[in-house]
């Protein structure tokens, strides 16, 4: 069964997502969509549970949802959220070519 964390912990997070990192969602969104569907042009993180990510994505002026497994496999505890979305961006910048940022 999928684990299902609180909502404050939910909104907490798509908060910080979505306030302080739209270029990392988009990041994320290109990365690991399906190809061939048109240029992503936005994405925002709209969930996510135990199992992984959940985006919305816009091509050609279309929302899409986007689901994305951790890459470290099903999570359970608050602080393992921060570590797969940074696993998430790492990855996505290997698969697109992009200098990753630093951590901090």
């Amino acid at each position: 069964m999928t684990f299902a964390f609180d909502a404050d912990i939910v909104s907490a997070v798509l908060r910080h997502m979505n306030g302080d990192h739209l270029d990392d969602n988009l990041l994320i969104a290109r990365a690991f969509a399906p190809e061939g569907q048109g240029e992503i042009t936005d994405a925002v993180m709209t969930g996510f549970d135990g199992d992984g990510g959940l985006w919305s994505v816009t091509r050609d002026g279309a929302a899409s949802e986007l689901h994305v497994p951790w890459p470290g496999g099903p999570i359970t505890e608050r602080p393992a959220v921060r570590r797969e979305v940074v696993a998430l961006y790492d990855l996505a910048c290997e698969r697109l070519g992009v200098e990753p940022r630093p951590h901090a």
